[in-house]
């Protein structure tokens, strides 16, 4: 698997450049004629950050059930849409962000969503617990610790890969989350309908630490990711940003879909 290390951008630019590195994925694949298949070198890794607060809706989040729109543009904070399901997530400082692209079998295995699931939950879980053993998974894949969530992620499952990426509260504004979210139309069980402030924590992890055993969890190799060149002398950074550019202009840098629901 290769780690990629781009520079910080917009948030738009950096929610194009997750959904880019899955095209970049399955592109590789289906251009390599017949019998290309997903390996480790199609595999991507990256932990990043929000560099401002931004409200980042799922895939077919209602926009105004799940946001307070109000509070958001009053203070300019941006409300967008990943392209992986799930309910609305408040990132920025703070909140460190992972995004991990896995290759999927035609039928079966970690095209069962449970089993996609497991399987990166269980590799995040046990980088966290380096530090903080008293971690838990809780409901279908959120990270808690003393009952409350500190972890939110979710999936989106294409030809031959999957996107799974998340968020991880370490010394984030827990106010402003809890004020940019409306009440949550879909909780799960074990929040036992507490308010998002009363919900939701930060936990006390050393950032660098974190980073090597997340990368250690997925085996990640960054040394290897930029001398990768495709047919056209790119290496696999330039070509998940030129496809990020193309989805900045289809998709991320257009009101209309950050606004469809």
């Amino acid at each position: 698997m290769l780690r990629l290390n781009f520079d910080s951008a917009s948030s738009r630019r950096e929610l194009a450049r997750d959904e880019a590195m899955l095209q970049w994925a399955d592109s590789v694949v289906e251009n390599g004629g017949e019998g290309a298949h997903a390996s480790a070198g199609t595999e991507l890794f990256r932990v990043w950050a929000f560099a401002e607060p931004t409200v980042v809706l799922g895939r077919s989040s209602r926009i105004n059930e799940e946001v307070d729109r109000g509070w958001c543009a009053e203070r300019n904070i941006d409300v967008l849409r990943r392209c992986t399901g799930g309910a609305s997530v408040v990132g920025g400082p703070g909140c460190l962000m992972y995004s991990v692209v896995v290759g999927v079998p035609a039928n079966g295995g970690l095209r069962n969503i449970d089993a996609a699931h497991n399987y990166v939950m269980q590799r995040v879980l046990a980088a966290v617990r380096v530090q903080l053993p008293e971690a838990e998974r809780a409901g279908t894949c959120d990270l808690i610790w003393n009952t409350r969530k500190f972890s939110g992620n979710s999936l989106r499952v294409a030809r031959h890969h999957l996107l799974y990426h998340g968020t991880i509260l370490l010394d984030a504004d827990l106010d402003l989350i809890a004020e940019c979210l409306a009440f949550a139309p879909r909780q799960p069980e074990y929040r036992r309908g507490r308010h998002h402030r009363d919900f939701i924590c930060n936990v006390d992890l050393d950032e660098g630490l974190l980073l090597d055993s997340l990368s250690r969890q997925f085996g990640a190799d960054g040394a290897s990711a930029g001398a990768i060149a495709q047919g056209n002398g790119m290496d696999v950074h330039q070509r998940v940003e030129a496809i990020a550019e193309d989805l900045m202009q289809s998709r991320y840098g257009v009101a209309s879909w950050h606004e469809r629901r």
